[in-house]
């Protein structure tokens, strides 16, 4: 009865949470001015600067993954393509008239929706080679993050690796690409060499929060960490380290999840392994907008997943609109938590075998729809109380999905093929070739008729959706 109770004052929170983010949502090459911005969505008079209909990973805080008002989805067609210098990892912040994207070049670009021309481009810096990495996969490291747009000042918020293993916050100006903000951020664990910044930016209450993991191979002395950078680019930086000897990386692509009154809940991998004592690693934490620890969740077999890198950090935990929450992760097993009280190691409310997960979720309703690694992507319901797979997408599709227009989104990244699935069975509609393999654990922005999805060489965008 307790965690009942706990639901409903999570899910009013919640509700409100929804309603206020919907509503409030060195060199340059300049090739012409924005195209005309379009109003979107509420409230769009309260600023000078374009309105977003995906400003962030997954279009909102809470990280959904649902396009909302997107038309009955159809035939699939691709509308243009854009070489750009570098692969796309992040997906595209779709900003009034413009698709703005971050490159492993060290790059930001803002692209014209309707013809994929450039409207401007920011080189920020000299992303570093693999070959002066202690490990990893992707070659050059630049920005991989998502970026993560704050109409209040028109600024999109990046972070880039440049030569030297800095990690810097840049802000540009959504209709200029101008450089407003500039801030190196000190590797919280004191280890730059070995972090990575992949999962997407978040930006709340004035600052942008930043994760770190480590490299493919987890090489080196790293630990996890989130760091919180004033908007502004000055004043303090606040962090929180993953209290493990080593590991414990915060890596997953979709970033911090945003819940009621400003917590910020991640998923974190596989920790050091040697002791009984809980470190928390393979995890889900749950931190205030100061970076202070106020919840969490592990499995009872935390060590042996840790020993085993079986963790939960493959993923983003799935916030539903009642306040309850599902992690899934690397070992397959899902678990069912309730938000405001993640209950500690073994606080969980329902366990279930789904699939070993990796990337993004989406979610709407009581339904979250899950990148499977083995077997295609499933949806799974947890209605009643109870984890149950609804269906499962082609064995290929283990991309992040999307949702929008009545259909799921989901690419497999190995053929660069997209495909359309009916969202009550699963069913391919119809699917479409992108040109080519796609970055690990790709996945769609929406919005309009149109798709839009990061490359190895750019930005795709499809018609039809």
């Amino acid at each position: 009865m307790r965690a009942t109770g706990n639901r409903a004052r999570a899910a009013a929170s919640f509700l409100a949470f929804l309603l206020t983010s919907c509503s409030a949502t060195s060199a340059a090459q300049q090739s012409g001015p924005p195209p005309s911005t379009r109003t979107l969505g509420p409230g769009a008079s309260a600023s000078p600067y374009p309105a977003a209909a995906w400003p962030e990973y997954g279009g909102n805080a809470a990280r959904t993954g649902v396009a909302a008002g997107v038309p009955a989805a159809g035939r699939l067609r691709i509308a243009w393509r854009a070489r750009l210098d570098g692969a796309v990892y992040g997906q595209p912040l779709l900003i009034g008239g413009l698709a703005v994207v971050a490159t492993e070049g060290d790059s930001l670009y803002a692209l014209d929706r309707a013809s994929g021309k450039v409207v401007w481009r920011r080189h920020v810096g000299t992303p570093v080679p693999r070959s002066a990495l202690p490990c990893g996969d992707i070659n050059p490291l630049g920005i991989t993050g998502t970026p993560a747009y704050d109409r209040a000042n028109g600024l999109v918020y990046a972070v880039g690796e440049t030569s030297g293993y800095h990690h810097v916050l840049f802000g540009v100006s959504v209709t200029s690409g101008a450089v407003r903000v500039q801030r190196d951020i000190p590797a919280p664990d004191g280890q730059p060499r070995y972090d990575q910044q992949r999962p997407a930016l978040a930006i709340a209450g004035g600052r942008a929060y930043v994760a770190f993991g480590g490299l493919a191979g987890d090489c080196g002395p790293y630990r996890g960490s989130v760091a919180g950078v004033p908007l502004t680019g000055s004043g303090p930086i606040i962090s929180y380290v993953v209290p493990t000897a080593r590991e414990g990386a915060v890596w997953g692509t979709a970033g911090p999840v945003t819940g009621p009154a400003g917590t910020l809940y991640v998923s974190v991998g596989n920790g050091a392994g040697t002791s009984n004592k809980f470190d928390g690693s393979d995890s889900v934490t749950a931190l205030s907008p100061a970076l202070r620890q106020t919840g969490i969740f592990a499995p009872v077999t935390w060590l042996s997943d840790s020993r085993h890198d079986l963790d939960l950090g493959s993923t983003q935990p799935v916030l539903f609109g009642d306040g309850s929450m599902l992690a899934l992760g690397k070992s397959g097993t899902a678990y069912l938590l309730n938000s405001a009280r993640l209950g500690g190691v073994g606080g969980q409310l329902a366990q279930a075998r789904v699939c070993p997960a990796y990337g993004a979720a989406a979610v709407q309703g009581t339904t979250a729809y899950e990148p499977c690694e083995q077997g295609g992507m499933a949806a799974v319901s947890i209605a009643g109380g109870r984890i149950r797979v609804l269906w499962r997408g082609p064995a290929g599709a283990f991309g992040s999905p999307t949702v929008g227009g009545g259909v799921v989104w989901v690419t497999d990244w190995n053929s660069g093929t997209l495909y359309e699935l009916g969202q009550a069975t699963g069913a391919v509609r119809y699917s479409v070739g992108l040109g080519g393999p796609l970055p690990h654990f790709s996945s769609l922005s929406l919005e309009g008729g149109d798709a839009y999805a990061g490359t190895s060489a750019g930005v795709v965008a499809v018609a039809g959706a």
